[in-house]
Protein backbone atom coordinates (compact mmCIF):
# COMPACT_ATOMS: atom_id res chain seq x y z
CA UNK A 1 0.00 0.00 0.00
CA UNK A 2 1.33 3.56 -0.94
CA UNK A 3 1.20 6.50 0.82
CA UNK A 4 -1.49 8.95 -0.08
CA UNK A 5 -0.98 12.62 -0.64
CA UNK A 6 -3.19 13.78 2.39
CA UNK A 7 -5.46 11.85 4.92
CA UNK A 8 -7.68 13.49 7.49
CA UNK A 9 -6.61 10.96 10.49
CA UNK A 10 -3.20 9.86 10.54
CA UNK A 11 -1.96 7.31 13.31
CA UNK A 12 1.33 6.29 14.46
CA UNK A 13 1.16 2.91 15.44
CA UNK A 14 -0.11 -0.62 14.98
CA UNK A 15 -0.48 -2.22 18.43
CA UNK A 16 -3.45 -1.82 20.68
CA UNK A 17 -3.78 1.55 20.87
CA UNK A 18 -3.99 2.80 16.98
CA UNK A 19 -6.06 -0.41 16.01
CA UNK A 20 -8.38 -0.01 18.68
CA UNK A 21 -9.07 3.44 17.79
CA UNK A 22 -9.02 2.42 13.86
CA UNK A 23 -11.71 -0.11 14.70
CA UNK A 24 -13.93 2.58 16.98
CA UNK A 25 -13.84 4.98 13.96
CA UNK A 26 -14.57 2.56 10.93
CA UNK A 27 -17.37 1.08 13.39
CA UNK A 28 -19.25 4.05 13.23
CA UNK A 29 -17.96 5.48 9.83
CA UNK A 30 -16.78 2.66 7.28
CA UNK A 31 -16.01 4.97 4.72
CA UNK A 32 -13.51 6.97 7.38
CA UNK A 33 -10.13 8.64 6.00
CA UNK A 34 -8.11 7.09 8.30
CA UNK A 35 -4.70 5.82 7.78
CA UNK A 36 -1.92 3.95 10.38
CA UNK A 37 1.54 3.83 9.48
CA UNK A 38 3.74 1.14 11.48
CA UNK A 39 7.68 1.36 11.35
CA UNK A 40 7.10 -3.16 11.84
CA UNK A 41 6.57 -5.45 9.18
CA UNK A 42 3.15 -6.10 10.83
CA UNK A 43 0.31 -5.54 13.60
CA UNK A 44 0.82 -6.09 17.16
CA UNK A 45 3.15 -3.50 18.33
CA UNK A 46 5.27 -4.65 21.71
CA UNK A 47 3.46 -8.06 21.10
CA UNK A 48 4.96 -8.38 18.02
CA UNK A 49 8.54 -7.62 18.92
CA UNK A 50 8.83 -9.04 22.61
CA UNK A 51 9.26 -12.70 21.25
CA UNK A 52 11.94 -13.50 24.33
CA UNK A 53 11.38 -16.75 25.70
CA UNK A 54 8.19 -16.93 28.22
CA UNK A 55 6.60 -13.84 27.06
CA UNK A 56 3.33 -13.70 28.72
CA UNK A 57 0.77 -10.99 29.89
CA UNK A 58 0.82 -10.40 33.50
CA UNK A 59 -3.09 -8.92 33.32
CA UNK A 60 -5.75 -12.01 32.90
CA UNK A 61 -6.03 -11.91 29.27
CA UNK A 62 -9.73 -11.70 29.57
CA UNK A 63 -9.30 -8.58 30.66
CA UNK A 64 -6.39 -7.64 28.26
CA UNK A 65 -8.21 -7.99 24.92
CA UNK A 66 -10.98 -5.37 23.75
CA UNK A 67 -14.29 -5.35 24.98
CA UNK A 68 -15.62 -5.13 21.53
CA UNK A 69 -13.64 -8.45 20.24
CA UNK A 70 -13.75 -11.20 22.49
CA UNK A 71 -11.90 -14.50 22.02
CA UNK A 72 -12.59 -18.12 23.50
CA UNK A 73 -9.30 -19.38 22.13
CA UNK A 74 -6.98 -18.10 24.75
CA UNK A 75 -4.86 -21.30 26.15
CA UNK A 76 -4.66 -19.60 29.87
CA UNK A 77 -6.03 -17.40 32.03
CA UNK A 78 -2.69 -15.35 31.36
CA UNK A 79 -2.10 -15.49 27.53
CA UNK A 80 1.37 -15.99 25.93
CA UNK A 81 3.32 -13.52 23.38
CA UNK A 82 2.18 -15.47 20.46
CA UNK A 83 -0.77 -15.59 20.66
CA UNK A 84 -1.71 -12.45 22.29
CA UNK A 85 -0.02 -11.27 18.59
CA UNK A 86 -2.42 -13.72 16.47
CA UNK A 87 -5.37 -12.01 18.30
CA UNK A 88 -4.38 -8.83 16.93
CA UNK A 89 -3.98 -9.90 13.41
CA UNK A 90 -6.81 -11.63 13.66
CA UNK A 91 -9.02 -7.79 15.00
CA UNK A 92 -7.28 -6.64 12.27
CA UNK A 93 -8.34 -8.81 9.47
CA UNK A 94 -11.84 -8.94 10.80
CA UNK A 95 -12.23 -5.15 11.64
CA UNK A 96 -11.24 -4.37 8.44
CA UNK A 97 -8.27 -2.18 10.09
CA UNK A 98 -5.61 -4.25 8.45
CA UNK A 99 -6.14 -2.60 4.95
CA UNK A 100 -5.49 0.82 6.32
CA UNK A 101 -1.72 0.18 7.91
CA UNK A 102 1.09 0.82 5.80
CA UNK A 103 3.57 -1.40 7.07
CA UNK A 104 7.09 -0.69 7.57
CA UNK A 105 6.63 2.94 7.55
CA UNK A 106 8.04 5.24 10.27
CA UNK A 107 7.43 8.22 11.63
CA UNK A 108 10.62 10.88 11.06
CA UNK A 109 9.10 13.93 11.57
CA UNK A 110 5.42 15.43 11.65
CA UNK A 111 5.16 19.38 12.02
CA UNK A 112 2.15 21.36 12.29
CA UNK A 113 1.40 24.47 10.04
CA UNK A 114 -0.48 26.82 11.38
CA UNK A 115 -1.44 28.97 7.68
CA UNK A 116 -3.26 25.81 6.36
CA UNK A 117 -3.81 23.79 9.51
CA UNK A 118 -2.34 20.80 8.82
CA UNK A 119 0.40 18.50 9.86
CA UNK A 120 3.17 18.00 7.16
CA UNK A 121 4.37 14.55 8.01
CA UNK A 122 7.72 12.78 6.63
CA UNK A 123 8.22 9.00 6.89
CA UNK A 124 10.57 6.61 5.80
CA UNK A 125 8.43 5.70 2.87
CA UNK A 126 7.52 9.62 1.95
CA UNK A 127 5.98 12.59 2.69
CA UNK A 128 2.07 13.41 3.57
CA UNK A 129 -0.08 15.97 5.30
CA UNK A 130 -2.89 14.94 7.90
CA UNK A 131 -5.18 17.12 9.23
CA UNK A 132 -4.96 14.62 12.49
CA UNK A 133 -2.31 13.33 13.87
CA UNK A 134 -2.52 10.28 16.80
CA UNK A 135 0.88 8.86 18.30
CA UNK A 136 -0.53 5.39 19.02
CA UNK A 137 3.71 4.60 19.56
CA UNK A 138 2.80 3.02 23.34
CA UNK A 139 4.77 3.97 26.34
CA UNK A 140 7.09 0.44 26.41
CA UNK A 141 7.99 0.30 22.80
CA UNK A 142 11.58 1.73 22.77
CA UNK A 143 13.74 -0.50 24.32
CA UNK A 144 16.52 1.58 27.05
CA UNK A 145 19.77 -0.25 27.13
CA UNK A 146 21.87 1.49 29.51
CA UNK A 147 25.34 3.48 28.74
CA UNK A 148 27.30 1.17 30.42
CA UNK A 149 31.50 1.46 30.06
CA UNK A 150 33.45 -0.44 27.86
CA UNK A 151 30.01 -2.05 26.32
CA UNK A 152 31.82 -1.29 23.07
CA UNK A 153 35.13 -3.47 23.66
CA UNK A 154 32.72 -7.09 24.66
CA UNK A 155 33.77 -9.66 22.66
CA UNK A 156 30.58 -11.57 23.06
CA UNK A 157 26.86 -11.11 21.64
CA UNK A 158 24.77 -8.76 23.58
CA UNK A 159 20.87 -7.82 22.70
CA UNK A 160 17.85 -6.65 24.31
CA UNK A 161 15.11 -8.63 25.91
CA UNK A 162 12.61 -6.81 23.57
CA UNK A 163 14.96 -7.21 20.32
CA UNK A 164 15.54 -10.68 21.35
CA UNK A 165 18.52 -12.55 19.25
CA UNK A 166 16.69 -15.94 18.23
CA UNK A 167 19.40 -16.93 15.92
CA UNK A 168 21.97 -17.10 19.23
CA UNK A 169 21.77 -20.14 21.25
CA UNK A 170 22.60 -20.04 24.61
CA UNK A 171 23.13 -23.66 25.37
CA UNK A 172 26.13 -24.11 27.25
CA UNK A 173 26.78 -20.16 27.63
CA UNK A 174 27.48 -18.21 30.10
CA UNK A 175 25.16 -15.40 30.48
CA UNK A 176 24.83 -12.00 32.27
CA UNK A 177 21.59 -10.63 32.59
CA UNK A 178 21.15 -7.00 33.03
CA UNK A 179 17.74 -6.44 35.54
CA UNK A 180 15.33 -7.86 37.15
CA UNK A 181 11.83 -6.57 35.94
CA UNK A 182 8.69 -7.88 34.50
CA UNK A 183 10.84 -9.01 31.35
CA UNK A 184 14.03 -10.55 33.42
CA UNK A 185 11.08 -12.78 36.13
CA UNK A 186 9.69 -14.47 32.68
CA UNK A 187 12.77 -15.30 30.57
CA UNK A 188 15.10 -16.10 33.34
CA UNK A 189 13.38 -18.94 34.26
CA UNK A 190 13.10 -20.43 30.27
CA UNK A 191 16.87 -19.71 29.47
CA UNK A 192 18.35 -21.26 33.11
CA UNK A 193 18.19 -25.09 31.87
CA UNK A 194 20.25 -24.69 28.83
CA UNK A 195 22.57 -22.04 29.81
CA UNK A 196 26.21 -23.15 31.44
CA UNK A 197 25.62 -20.68 34.15
CA UNK A 198 23.43 -17.53 34.44
CA UNK A 199 24.40 -14.52 36.64
CA UNK A 200 21.44 -11.61 37.27
CA UNK A 201 22.47 -8.15 38.07
CA UNK A 202 19.98 -6.74 40.39
CA UNK A 203 19.70 -2.89 40.87
CA UNK A 204 16.97 -3.25 43.64
CA UNK A 205 14.80 -6.19 44.40
CA UNK A 206 10.91 -6.53 43.42
CA UNK A 207 8.04 -7.68 45.85
CA UNK A 208 6.73 -11.34 44.15
CA UNK A 209 3.38 -12.61 43.92
CA UNK A 210 2.05 -16.14 42.73
CA UNK A 211 0.53 -15.76 38.98
CA UNK A 212 -2.54 -17.68 38.99
CA UNK A 213 -2.15 -18.81 36.18
CA UNK A 214 -4.19 -21.92 34.77
CA UNK A 215 -5.64 -23.70 31.76
CA UNK A 216 -8.08 -22.93 29.92
CA UNK A 217 -10.26 -26.72 29.31
CA UNK A 218 -12.07 -27.45 26.08
CA UNK A 219 -15.37 -27.12 28.06
CA UNK A 220 -14.68 -23.56 29.18
CA UNK A 221 -13.57 -22.30 25.87
CA UNK A 222 -17.28 -23.91 24.14
CA UNK A 223 -19.18 -22.07 27.22
CA UNK A 224 -17.85 -18.96 26.31
CA UNK A 225 -18.28 -19.46 22.59
CA UNK A 226 -22.29 -20.42 23.16
CA UNK A 227 -23.16 -18.32 25.87
CA UNK A 228 -20.86 -14.91 25.38
CA UNK A 229 -22.60 -13.54 28.32
CA UNK A 230 -20.74 -15.90 30.58
CA UNK A 231 -17.21 -14.49 29.50
CA UNK A 232 -18.48 -10.75 29.72
CA UNK A 233 -19.45 -11.64 33.51
CA UNK A 234 -15.78 -13.13 34.14
CA UNK A 235 -14.35 -9.95 32.55
CA UNK A 236 -16.27 -8.12 34.75
CA UNK A 237 -15.58 -10.45 37.68
CA UNK A 238 -11.42 -9.61 36.96
CA UNK A 239 -12.27 -5.92 36.01
CA UNK A 240 -14.14 -5.60 39.52
CA UNK A 241 -11.04 -7.13 41.55
CA UNK A 242 -8.62 -5.62 40.02
CA UNK A 243 -10.36 -2.73 40.74
CA UNK A 244 -10.91 -3.18 44.48
CA UNK A 245 -6.79 -3.77 44.28
CA UNK A 246 -6.51 -0.47 42.97
CA UNK A 247 -8.15 1.07 45.50
CA UNK A 248 -5.91 -0.22 47.77
CA UNK A 249 -2.81 0.95 45.79
CA UNK A 250 -4.32 4.30 45.55
CA UNK A 251 -6.51 5.05 48.59
CA UNK A 252 -6.30 2.28 51.30
CA UNK A 253 -2.37 1.35 51.83
CA UNK A 254 -2.92 0.74 55.17
CA UNK A 255 -3.75 -3.32 53.31
CA UNK A 256 -0.98 -2.98 51.56
CA UNK A 257 0.39 -5.53 54.47
CA UNK A 258 -1.61 -8.01 54.05
CA UNK A 259 0.24 -8.51 50.02
CA UNK A 260 3.32 -7.86 51.56
CA UNK A 261 2.86 -10.81 53.61
CA UNK A 262 1.60 -13.80 50.70
CA UNK A 263 4.88 -12.10 49.07
CA UNK A 264 7.25 -12.80 52.25
CA UNK A 265 5.39 -16.12 52.16
CA UNK A 266 6.28 -16.91 48.47
CA UNK A 267 9.44 -15.51 48.49
CA UNK A 268 10.37 -18.33 51.86
CA UNK A 269 8.77 -21.20 50.30
CA UNK A 270 10.98 -20.72 47.05
CA UNK A 271 14.31 -19.32 48.01
CA UNK A 272 16.32 -21.45 50.83
CA UNK A 273 19.00 -19.77 51.10
CA UNK A 274 18.60 -16.72 53.83
CA UNK A 275 21.58 -14.66 52.01
CA UNK A 276 19.23 -14.65 48.84
CA UNK A 277 16.40 -14.20 50.75
CA UNK A 278 17.70 -11.25 52.55
CA UNK A 279 18.66 -10.02 48.26
CA UNK A 280 15.31 -10.32 47.19
CA UNK A 281 13.23 -8.69 49.91
CA UNK A 282 12.74 -4.97 49.02
CA UNK A 283 13.47 -2.21 51.52
CA UNK A 284 10.42 -0.13 50.39
CA UNK A 285 6.20 -0.67 50.31
CA UNK A 286 4.77 -3.71 48.05
CA UNK A 287 2.96 -2.05 45.36
CA UNK A 288 5.18 1.11 44.95
CA UNK A 289 7.38 -0.54 42.32
CA UNK A 290 5.60 -2.50 39.65
CA UNK A 291 4.39 -5.99 41.76
CA UNK A 292 6.35 -9.19 39.51
CA UNK A 293 3.87 -12.03 39.30
CA UNK A 294 6.20 -15.59 38.69
CA UNK A 295 5.63 -19.01 40.00
CA UNK A 296 9.15 -20.03 38.84
CA UNK A 297 11.46 -16.86 39.26
CA UNK A 298 12.18 -16.89 42.67
CA UNK A 299 13.37 -20.62 42.63
CA UNK A 300 15.32 -20.43 39.99
CA UNK A 301 17.49 -17.47 41.48
CA UNK A 302 18.11 -19.74 44.28
CA UNK A 303 19.66 -22.82 41.54
CA UNK A 304 23.28 -23.36 41.71
CA UNK A 305 24.03 -22.75 38.26
CA UNK A 306 22.68 -18.58 39.00
CA UNK A 307 24.09 -16.38 40.66
CA UNK A 308 22.72 -12.80 41.81
CA UNK A 309 24.66 -10.00 42.15
CA UNK A 310 23.25 -7.46 43.85
CA UNK A 311 26.53 -4.66 43.98
CA UNK A 312 25.38 -2.94 40.76
CA UNK A 313 27.09 -2.78 37.61
CA UNK A 314 30.88 -0.58 37.11
CA UNK A 315 31.35 -1.67 33.46
CA UNK A 316 32.08 -4.35 31.00
CA UNK A 317 35.44 -5.62 29.65
CA UNK A 318 36.13 -7.72 26.77
CA UNK A 319 35.05 -10.85 28.33
CA UNK A 320 33.03 -10.11 30.93
CA UNK A 321 30.96 -7.62 33.43
CA UNK A 322 32.53 -5.70 36.32
CA UNK A 323 30.29 -5.34 39.38
CA UNK A 324 30.68 -2.52 41.58
CA UNK A 325 32.66 -3.88 44.02
CA UNK A 326 35.39 -4.67 41.16
CA UNK A 327 34.84 -7.84 40.51
CA UNK A 328 34.69 -9.33 37.19
CA UNK A 329 32.19 -11.70 36.18
CA UNK A 330 33.09 -13.84 32.99
CA UNK A 331 30.27 -14.23 30.25
CA UNK A 332 29.76 -14.97 26.61
CA UNK A 333 26.28 -13.26 26.44
CA UNK A 334 24.87 -10.42 27.78
CA UNK A 335 21.26 -9.73 27.75
CA UNK A 336 19.51 -6.61 28.64
CA UNK A 337 16.49 -6.44 30.16
CA UNK A 338 16.52 -3.38 31.19
CA UNK A 339 12.97 -1.73 30.42
CA UNK A 340 11.62 0.98 28.41
CA UNK A 341 11.55 4.74 28.10
CA UNK A 342 8.19 5.64 29.09
CA UNK A 343 9.09 9.12 30.64
CA UNK A 344 10.78 10.28 27.58
CA UNK A 345 9.15 8.67 24.37
CA UNK A 346 11.11 8.82 21.18
CA UNK A 347 7.94 9.63 19.39
CA UNK A 348 7.52 13.43 21.31
CA UNK A 349 11.08 14.32 19.34
CA UNK A 350 9.36 13.90 15.75
CA UNK A 351 6.63 16.22 16.68
CA UNK A 352 6.83 19.72 16.47
CA UNK A 353 4.11 21.93 17.50
CA UNK A 354 2.41 25.48 16.65
CA UNK A 355 5.69 27.28 17.94
CA UNK A 356 8.21 25.13 16.34
CA UNK A 357 9.03 23.35 19.41
CA UNK A 358 9.14 19.81 19.52
CA UNK A 359 6.85 17.88 21.98
CA UNK A 360 10.28 16.38 24.03
CA UNK A 361 11.52 20.52 23.97
CA UNK A 362 8.02 21.65 24.78
CA UNK A 363 8.16 18.77 27.78
CA UNK A 364 11.87 19.27 28.94
CA UNK A 365 12.04 16.18 30.75
CA UNK A 366 8.94 16.16 32.46
CA UNK A 367 5.27 15.06 29.87
CA UNK A 368 2.18 16.73 30.65
CA UNK A 369 -1.17 16.33 28.95
CA UNK A 370 -5.14 17.20 29.76
CA UNK A 371 -6.36 13.72 30.22
CA UNK A 372 -3.28 12.03 29.33
CA UNK A 373 -4.57 12.80 25.35
CA UNK A 374 -3.93 16.34 24.04
CA UNK A 375 -1.13 18.94 24.39
CA UNK A 376 -1.72 22.95 24.97
CA UNK A 377 0.66 24.04 21.36
CA UNK A 378 -0.26 21.18 19.44
CA UNK A 379 -3.41 21.38 17.58
CA UNK A 380 -4.76 18.41 16.36
CA UNK A 381 -2.53 16.12 18.29
CA UNK A 382 -3.45 13.42 20.30
CA UNK A 383 -1.36 10.53 22.41
CA UNK A 384 -2.59 7.35 23.33
CA UNK A 385 -1.36 5.79 26.80
CA UNK A 386 -0.08 9.66 27.30
CA UNK A 387 1.31 11.01 30.54
CA UNK A 388 -0.08 9.82 33.43
CA UNK A 389 -1.98 7.11 31.93
CA UNK A 390 -0.58 3.96 33.08
CA UNK A 391 -1.84 1.78 35.53
CA UNK A 392 -0.44 -0.57 38.35
CA UNK A 393 -3.46 -2.87 38.94
CA UNK A 394 -5.43 -3.21 35.60
CA UNK A 395 -5.41 -3.87 31.98
CA UNK A 396 -4.19 -0.78 30.16
CA UNK A 397 -6.59 -2.02 26.99
CA UNK A 398 -9.54 -0.29 29.28
CA UNK A 399 -7.69 2.91 29.39
CA UNK A 400 -6.77 2.54 25.71
CA UNK A 401 -10.39 1.85 24.43
CA UNK A 402 -11.69 4.92 26.76
CA UNK A 403 -9.39 7.50 25.24
CA UNK A 404 -10.41 5.92 21.81
CA UNK A 405 -14.23 7.21 22.67
CA UNK A 406 -12.65 10.35 23.35
CA UNK A 407 -10.72 10.85 20.32
CA UNK A 408 -13.32 9.51 18.21
CA UNK A 409 -16.03 11.86 19.76
CA UNK A 410 -13.60 14.98 18.60
CA UNK A 411 -12.98 13.78 15.53
CA UNK A 412 -16.77 13.81 15.19
CA UNK A 413 -17.01 17.19 15.98
CA UNK A 414 -14.98 18.20 13.94
CA UNK A 415 -16.98 17.26 10.94
CA UNK A 416 -20.01 17.99 12.25
CA UNK A 417 -19.44 21.61 13.40
CA UNK A 418 -16.73 22.71 10.30
CA UNK A 419 -13.78 22.54 12.90
CA UNK A 420 -10.16 23.11 11.13
CA UNK A 421 -8.53 22.62 14.32
CA UNK A 422 -8.73 22.07 18.00
CA UNK A 423 -6.39 22.82 20.73
CA UNK A 424 -6.35 22.56 24.34
CA UNK A 425 -5.95 25.71 26.90
CA UNK A 426 -3.17 25.94 28.72
CA UNK A 427 -5.77 26.46 31.93
CA UNK A 428 -7.34 23.36 31.22
CA UNK A 429 -4.13 21.31 31.09
CA UNK A 430 -3.12 23.10 34.07
CA UNK A 431 -5.76 22.43 36.42
CA UNK A 432 -5.86 19.01 35.59
CA UNK A 433 -2.53 17.83 36.06
CA UNK A 434 -2.56 19.94 39.10
CA UNK A 435 -5.19 17.79 40.35
CA UNK A 436 -3.53 14.38 39.12
CA UNK A 437 -0.30 15.59 41.01
CA UNK A 438 -2.46 16.08 44.35
CA UNK A 439 -4.07 12.72 44.14
CA UNK A 440 -0.78 10.85 43.31
CA UNK A 441 0.79 12.56 46.93
CA UNK A 442 -1.24 9.86 48.51
CA UNK A 443 -0.88 6.77 46.67
CA UNK A 444 1.69 3.73 47.02
CA UNK A 445 3.01 4.92 43.89
CA UNK A 446 4.51 8.23 45.46
CA UNK A 447 4.94 7.68 49.47
CA UNK A 448 6.18 3.97 49.08
CA UNK A 449 9.75 4.77 49.83
CA UNK A 450 11.38 3.61 46.42
CA UNK A 451 12.72 5.06 43.22
CA UNK A 452 11.13 3.80 40.12
CA UNK A 453 10.54 4.93 36.49
CA UNK A 454 7.13 6.10 36.95
CA UNK A 455 9.23 9.44 37.99
CA UNK A 456 10.64 11.69 35.57
CA UNK A 457 13.76 13.63 35.58
CA UNK A 458 11.96 16.25 37.04
CA UNK A 459 10.95 14.26 39.58
CA UNK A 460 7.35 14.25 38.80
CA UNK A 461 5.22 10.98 38.55
CA UNK A 462 4.34 11.81 34.95
CA UNK A 463 3.58 8.31 34.41
CA UNK A 464 0.55 6.49 36.93
CA UNK A 465 -2.89 6.95 36.22
CA UNK A 466 -3.76 8.10 40.16
CA UNK A 467 -7.35 6.29 40.93
CA UNK A 468 -10.06 4.09 39.44
CA UNK A 469 -10.18 3.56 35.79
CA UNK A 470 -13.70 4.33 36.03
CA UNK A 471 -13.23 7.92 36.84
CA UNK A 472 -10.63 7.91 33.81
CA UNK A 473 -13.44 6.90 31.27
CA UNK A 474 -16.19 8.93 32.95
CA UNK A 475 -13.78 11.73 32.32
CA UNK A 476 -13.52 10.81 28.47
CA UNK A 477 -16.65 9.36 28.04
CA UNK A 478 -17.47 12.82 25.68
CA UNK A 479 -15.01 15.47 24.13
CA UNK A 480 -15.82 18.34 25.97
CA UNK A 481 -15.28 21.34 23.61
CA UNK A 482 -15.53 23.92 26.19
CA UNK A 483 -12.16 23.08 26.86
CA UNK A 484 -10.56 24.14 23.78
CA UNK A 485 -9.83 26.59 20.96
CA UNK A 486 -11.30 26.00 18.29
CA UNK A 487 -10.85 27.24 14.46
CA UNK A 488 -13.11 26.79 11.57
CA UNK A 489 -12.63 25.59 8.55
CA UNK A 490 -13.13 29.58 7.73
CA UNK A 491 -9.73 30.44 9.49
CA UNK A 492 -11.49 32.77 11.54
CA UNK A 493 -10.57 31.12 15.20
CA UNK A 494 -13.22 31.51 17.42
CA UNK A 495 -13.96 29.80 20.69
CA UNK A 496 -15.76 27.02 20.49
Amino acid sequence: MNLPQHVHTLIVGAGFAGMGLAARILQTQPQADVLIIERGDDVGGTWRDNTYPGSACDVPTSLYSYSFAPSADWSHTFARQPEIHRYLKKVAADTGVRSRVVTECELQEAHWGDDAAVWTVRTSRGTLTADVVVAATGALSTPSVPDMPGLETFGGTTFHSATWNHDHDLTGERVAVIGTGASAVQFVPEIAPVAEHLTVFQRTPAWVIPRLDRALPDAEKTLYRRLPLVQKVVRGSVYSFREALGGVLAHATGLLPVFEAVARVHLRRQVRDPELRRKLTPNFTIGCKRMLLSNDWLRTLDRPDVTLVDAGLAGVTADGVVDAVGNEHKVDTIIFATGFTPTEPPVAHALRGANGRTLAEHWAGSPSAYKGTTVAGFPNLFLMYGPNTNLGHSSIVYMLESQSAYIADALTAMHHNGIAAFEVTEEAQRRYNTRIQSELQTTVWNKGGCSSWYYDSEGRNSVQWPTFTWKFRSQLQRFDRENYVSRRRTAKETVA
